[in-house]
């Protein structure tokens, strides 16, 4: 019989979540990725490989910041703060396959595609490979604690981090080590859509889904086309959106991604 382990991240999230009694806010729908399917393709013969993930975490930090800065903050001491860039985490699937961590893509309003990819494969085989600093070299150490204290201990930590902004010893200060947003990407694992939940100790109004791309047949102007669709659902925190604003954001992210030359571009104003 196959040994069972239980991965750090699996041990925290059972003192991270309680009972799903909390608000939420929950919504799916479909971009048509054609264009940019073909941009990606275009760029890769000229030697540059840029992925889905990248175009995606570039329409969502500038639709965050630009377009929807009102769904661009989080709850402290039980008011309502608005932050000052959008800094979009991706969660990041580790090689042993046991668990998860993730990353940072500060000020990715600012950032091309070609910069954000740059950003994300510089780091991301040490995130693979496991080596964390920060709050995520945390995680292991807490997963150890026994049951009846690690509840306790996150608490105080997560008090202390996130809602009072202290910093930890031996550890560089990072008052938003989950960012502005969350993006988990499940296409990987040949899912379409997926209500995922939300990550408390993260403050974070949301949580992006991105699914697998495939080609469909949609009606344009009449007529039957084949165009490549990438499915979204989004999970959001309602105190801090509701539908308004995150159909806003929605619509936001739609256009941009229409436009995949414009998101690798740099331009003075969104």
């Amino acid at each position: 019989m196959t040994e069972k382990t239980t991965s750090p991240w699996r041990k925290l999230s059972i003192a991270i979540y309680g009972a799903p009694l909390e608000g939420k806010v929950y919504g799916t729908y479909e971009v048509d990725v054609t264009d940019m399917m073909t941009y990606i393709q275009k760029r890769k013969e000229e030697g540059v490989r840029l992925t889905v993930t990248q175009f995606v975490v570039a329409a969502l930090g500038q639709a965050l910041y630009y377009d929807a800065p009102e769904v661009n903050c989080y709850v402290r001491r039980g008011k309502i703060v608005y932050r000052d860039s959008a800094d979009v985490f991706i969660s990041v699937l580790k090689k042993s396959g046991n668990g998860q961590t993730g990353m940072v893509v500060k000020d990715s309003q600012n950032k091309t595609v070609t910069e954000i990819a740059e950003s994300i494969d510089s780091r991301l085989e040490a995130k693979r490979e496991g080596k964390e600093k920060g709050f995520f070299s945390l995680v292991s150490t807490l997963a150890k604690i026994p049951w009846p204290f690690r509840k306790m201990a996150l608490k105080i930590i997560t008090w202390w981090i996130f809602d009072m902004e202290f910093p930890v010893p031996g550890l560089k200060k990072q008052t938003s080590p989950f960012g502005s947003i969350m993006l988990t990407n499940i296409g990987t694992f040949g899912l379409k859509t997926g209500m995922v939940a939300l990550f408390p100790i993260g403050k974070l109004p949301g949580v992006i889904t991105m699914g697998r791309a495939e080609e469909t047949a949609v009606v344009i102007d009449g007529e039957i086309q084949v165009r490549t669709m990438l499915p979204f659902t989004g999970t959001f925190d309602h105190r801090m959106v509701d539908g308004a604003q995150i159909g806003k954001l929605a619509r936001a992210m739609q256009q941009r991604l229409k436009h995949p030359e414009l998101l690798d571009r740099k331009k003075e104003n969104q």
